[in-house]
């Protein structure tokens, strides 16, 4: 069995690949940038001490959680599996997201990236894959019992989703805003050891890219986060259009952050010299942290 119409997108950021999947699937009207806006991910950025690519993934979802519910959409948790299966563990899990696909709702893994789970046949789910890549980095399939298809990288959390009342489009603003502003001034919060939010974030990043500027997680780190900043862009433009009272502050913001995705896109740049590369980090925490303060300013008239 497939679930008819759930697809995944081809973002960087695949949290936000599924988010969005599982959105359309429901019909929902929403923007790319809205979904990244309201769920607060547009104002993530994660960084590890040595700028490993898990940057994106390795965080806190306890800040997310209630935003993506005020998106319309309930998304629980079924836990974490590692590389040794204990007791039924595997088939228990497997039976509850075959449950939940008869259902009609949409399910979702995260081994090294996100992907939809989209269906089932007799000996594996199938799975999303948001862009082309390698099978072993997102794959097709994912075998009862086995999971075969992870190899030694087997690592796995496993999610279901429902639909839920939506919020009001002033609720969702105020209530993303107000993440972003905690996600950037108080670093350590949601942050999992030897990573950091924020300002924190930006603070590993300069300390790291003299030794890792050229490396894989410096390209994709600056990728994902540069894409958040291109839809906190989008959304606050949208924004000035539907939400009375702001129109001034959110086309500042507007710009404020497609200005900084410009310059992360800079940072990604794989041919630039990490040399060249530490101003510009310093400069997007700069842009950021002007950016914020207007935030604060923009959430005084919301209230």
């Amino acid at each position: 069995m497939q679930l008819d119409g759930l697809r995944q997108p081809p973002n960087a950021t695949t949290l936000m690949g599924v988010l969005i999947g599982v959105l359309r699937y429901h019909g929902a009207e929403a923007s790319d940038a809205a979904a990244y806006g309201g769920s607060g991910h547009a104002f993530l950025v994660n960084v590890h001490e040595q700028l490993c690519p898990s940057g994106p993934y390795v965080w806190k979802h306890d800040w997310f959680q209630p935003l993506v519910r005020n998106l319309g959409v309930e998304r629980t948790d079924l836990g974490f599996f590692g590389p040794e299966p204990v007791g039924d563990e595997r088939a228990t899990v497997e039976a509850a997201l075959r449950a939940a696909l008869d259902n009609g709702r949409p399910c979702a893994l995260v081994n090294l990236e996100n992907q939809l789970i989209c269906g089932y046949d007799d000996a594996r789910f199938l799975l999303a894959q948001p862009w082309d890549c390698t099978p072993d980095i997102t794959p097709e399939t994912l075998t009862f019992g086995t999971w075969s298809e992870f190899g030694s990288e087997c690592h796995a959390s496993f999610y279901t989703f429902d639909q839920c009342e939506r919020a009001d489009d002033r609720v969702i603003a105020r209530d993303a805003l107000r993440a972003a502003v905690e996600l950037f001034r108080d670093p350590e919060k949601h942050s999992v050891r030897g990573y950091r939010h924020g300002a924190g974030a930006y603070d590993n990043w300069l300390a790291a890219i003299e030794e890792h500027g050229r490396s894989h997680g410096n390209w994709w780190n600056a990728t994902v986060w540069a894409e958040c900043r291109e839809m906190a862009g989008a959304w606050f433009e949208e924004l000035a259009g539907t939400v009375p009272g702001i129109a001034g502050p959110a086309r500042e913001l507007a710009a404020a952050y497609r200005d900084l995705s410009t310059v992360l896109t800079r940072v990604a740049d794989k041919d630039l010299p990490p040399a060249k590369k530490l101003p510009l980090v310093a400069e997007a925490k700069a842009l950021e942290d002007s950016a914020v303060a207007t935030v604060e300013e923009l959430l005084a008239r919301l209230g």
